[in-house]
């Protein structure tokens, strides 16, 4: 009866099942990593990535709901369509001041000074 006292380590089927184990781990490190995913399709929050900011080839993802809106840079700086609106002023302890242009500025007098200290 030599076939009963067969040693465990020559059995394939012990490889096989570690192998299934292995795979098993990583199968769930990956469902770990989707669900800590941002862009998670199944998350309900609202999410925004920006991606190479300030680049040419800067990227721009919106998550509303389960919507995705991707908008990708055309490496132009202030293309579009408009018109300007005014003029916005930065302070010296840090607020801003929007002074609007044209027919939408408020009738009265609106001044802003600027110290060269």
């Amino acid at each position: 009866m030599r076939f009963l006292d067969e040693d465990d380590d020559l059995n394939p089927i012990t490889t096989a099942v570690n192998l299934v184990d292995v795979f098993l781990v990583v199968i769930a490190a990956l469902i770990i990593s989707i669900a800590q995913n941002p862009l998670n399709p199944f998350s309900s929050e609202n999410v925004t990535v920006i991606k190479n900011e300030g680049q040419a080839n800067m990227e721009i993802i919106v998550k509303q709901g389960n919507e995705i809106k991707q908008f990708k840079s055309q490496g132009e700086t202030g293309s579009g369509n408009g018109a300007k609106a005014g003029t916005a002023y930065k302070m010296k302890d840090g607020s801003m001041v929007y002074v609007p242009q044209g027919d939408s500025a408020v009738k009265g007098k609106s001044e802003v000074k600027q110290n060269d200290e």
